[in-house]
């Protein structure tokens, strides 16, 4: 036991140096967000060195950060707070873990029954007639779906979901599956309104965007901020659901839509 102390008390000093640089470049970025750091940064700085000027130069360092650490896989700021998500394990039916990714929930009462509500929403080839940021959803297979969304400086996100629980006209929860672009999961709840004038629509959405807290801070940078896009489609789905139709950013209607009946559309 003597020996063994003072055999570590006598360790060069190289050696834990070593140790110390080893722990500082340590993996705790995931492969997948490694990936969209390294891809999301390139394009990040290539935009900035596009634009010039100081705004310019603050992308382009930004997006260098991002590609460093998709290439070592290190992140300080996850050092810092202990979060490593290379060794992230998520629950069967969990895209996103406990412990990571964005919160969101946003809620708005509209003048329409549960039912009503819920047979729109539950057929989800209709939710891109109010959500702005979706390009088109398919339904495959069962319970499954493919998704296609814009993104920051005109790219697509494109995912598989599914949904993992159902209770008619109160709740429909998802999923995305293994392979997603971006890890997100999420539920809609179809609440009575109080004293019974009509339902409280409430959206919960947690995800776990391309780089991280980082990706994060820059999509809101370039306007691409989740709780505020949630806050403007509910919005626009209490307009759609109440009214029948949903304008353009002109103010002329894009199209009238048959809310009674799943959601049949007609043109104007």
């Amino acid at each position: 036991m003597i020996t063994t102390a003072s055999a570590l008390m006598n360790r060069p000093e190289s050696s834990v140096a070593q140790r110390s640089e080893r722990s500082e470049t340590e993996l705790n970025v995931g492969d997948a967000e490694r990936w969209a750091s390294a891809l999301g940064g390139a394009a990040l700085a290539l935009y900035g060195l596009k634009r010039g000027a100081l705004g310019g130069l603050v992308l382009a360092l930004g997006g260098g950060s991002l590609v460093y650490r998709g290439l070592s896989g290190h992140c300080s700021l996850y050092s810092a707070l202990g979060i490593n998500t290379a060794r992230a394990r998520k629950a069967p039916a969990t895209s996103v873990p406990a412990s990571h990714g964005i919160k969101v929930e946003k809620s708005i009462t509209i003048n329409r029954s549960s039912a009503d509500l819920f047979r729109f929403w539950r057929k989800l080839e209709n939710l891109p007639l109010f959500m702005t940021h979706l390009q088109s959803i398919t339904t495959t297979q069962g319970n499954r779906s493919h998704w296609v969304a814009k993104a920051p400086l005109g790219t697509r996100v494109a995912w598989d979901a599914e949904i993992i629980n159902e209770k008619e006209n109160e709740l429909i929860a998802w999923r995305s599956l293994e392979g997603a672009d971006v890890d997100s999961a999420g539920s809609v709840h179809f609440l009575p309104a109080p004293g019974g004038h009509g339902t409280v629509v409430k959206v919960i959405l947690k995800y776990d965007p391309p780089g991280g807290g980082v990706g994060a801070a820059f999509a809101k940078l370039f306007g691409e901020d989740p709780a505020s896009q949630i806050e403007e489609e509910l919005r626009r789905f209490k307009q759609l659901m109440e009214a029948g139709e949903v304008p353009r950013t002109n103010g002329k209607s894009r199209a009238r839509v048959r809310t009674g009946d799943g959601g049949k559309r007609y043109p104007r």
